[in-house]
């Protein structure tokens, strides 16, 4: 039996319920179960490997573009694992956004050197040929133990500026995922015990989900720690944007793919956001929390949407947990026992967590979005037209920030919230 099969009993035996290796979900959650390579190993990906490892003075000196002009045209089939496929992406997907962003003015045409092996690449693992928050963050770090929540422990491979502020903003995230070890599995179990009205196991499960919320909380806070607000907006936030709504920045049609000899497209994709972490939308799915807005008439709403963001496996696991059953359909019912008594009352703690949660993030956000958003950039660099420049218009400031996932980010975040509040109170 998988080590990660998730099973629950069935009279005298254990049968297997979920197998998490066929969702890619570890010992770490959504986090791979050992620390991505270091470096692809063939020589051969040499050439790629050079411009990772010196992005930010390419950046800083304006070579970038030159740089990634001058590569040759790599194919995809000296890869030999899913790590170095994971990492092709990670690598692939920061060249994009340098060679896009790391301008006065944004690039848009992405040269057939990264557009014909991305493609690939990204039709591999199952994500858009854009940086993700998997590129960024899940596949983007490197850990000497097997504790991927410690901080200390973690340094950043691939990096825009090669600020410490940068390294810890996306190792933040990489430990938040990290707390999340042992929780899928815990409710999944808790899923399948509604089927059977175990009120002691779902509610232990409850409670144990309410402390790994308010853990992941407490990292999030440590973001203040060494990360500055003004370098993250001016400096880190521009490079993590995508080619979607971003009219205002200078790419109206987005970015056209170039595949040589007369093909390619124009392609608009979302930039990397924490909207993407499969982990945020579990804690939703386990908790029933439904988010009906922020799509428009007859198309998807955004947290449905950016499920496409997400790798394949992780996407597929979050519609199978869907599907187990709903912890809040019980935990409305008219309680006349103690246990669902006790069952209600774990559910709204948790369901609050997840709320507290999310104000958090709100404040986070003021303080590296909205505060720095009213104050130029006064360090010497270059102005850009880029996300920040945008974003900082008086435009944009009347009608909202843009998130870097393409949407108005306070309005979302809030009505997110508010739809977490919502399912906290358990009324029909």
């Amino acid at each position: 039996m998988s080590p990660h099969a998730v099973c629950f009993s069935q009279g005298s035996g254990r049968v297997p319920l979920v197998d998490l290796n066929k969702f890619a979900v570890t010992q770490n959650a959504f986090l791979p179960a050992n620390s991505p390579p270091k470096c692809l190993a063939d020589p051969y990906y040499e050439p790629w490997e050079l411009i990772a490892q010196h992005l930010p003075a390419l950046i800083q000196s304006n070579r970038i573009r030159d740089s990634v002009r001058q590569l040759p045209l790599l194919t995809t089939g000296r890869l030999r694992s899913e790590p170095e496929w994971r990492r092709a992406y990670v690598i692939l997907a920061f060249l994009t956004h340098a060679f896009v962003w790391g301008g006065e003015v944004p690039q848009q045409i992405l040269p057939p050197q990264i557009t014909v092996p991305f493609l690939v690449v990204s039709q591999h693992v199952e994500l858009p040929p854009a940086l993700t928050y998997a590129g960024a963050n899940l596949w983007n770090f490197s850990c000497p133990g097997d504790d991927f929540s410690n901080l200390d422990d973690l340094t950043l491979p691939i990096s825009f500026t090669g600020s410490e502020s940068e390294s810890w903003f996306l190792l933040i995230s990489v430990a938040v995922e990290a707390k999340a070890a042992g929780i899928l599995q815990t409710m999944v179990v808790a899923l399948e015990a509604v089927r059977n009205r175990d009120y002691d196991v779902i509610t232990s499960a409850l409670e144990q989900l309410r402390r790994c919320i308010e853990s992941v909380a407490a990292l999030l806070e440590r973001m203040y720690e060494r990360c500055d607000p003004m370098v993250f907006y001016h400096q880190i936030r521009p490079y993590l944007a995508g080619s979607m709504n971003m009219e205002a920045a200078g790419l109206p049609q987005g970015v056209f793919y170039d595949e040589g000899e007369g093909r390619g497209q124009w392609r608009q994709y979302r930039g990397g956001s924490n909207g993407q972490s499969s982990l945020i939308q579990f804690f939703d799915v386990v908790l029933g929390v439904e988010h009906h807005t922020h799509g428009s008439a007859g198309k998807k709403s955004f947290h449905t949407e950016v499920r496409e963001y997400m790798p394949g496996p992780h996407r597929r696991f979050l519609v199978q947990v869907a599907r187990m059953g709903s912890i809040r359909e019980l935990a409305l019912l008219e309680p006349t026992c103690d246990e669902q008594r006790r069952l209600r009352q774990a559910y709204t703690a948790a369901a609050d967590a997840l709320s507290d949660f999310r104000d958090k993030h709100i404040q986070l956000v003021t303080r590296y979005i909205i505060i720095p958003s009213r104050q130029p950039w006064t360090e010497g660099v270059a102005r850009r037209q880029n996300l920040a420049s945008s974003s900082s218009s008086t435009h944009k400031v009347e009608q909202g920030l843009m998130g870097t996932g393409g949407t108005q980010l306070i309005p979302f975040l809030r009505t997110s919230r508010d739809e977490t509040s919502h399912a906290a109170e358990l009324k029909r």
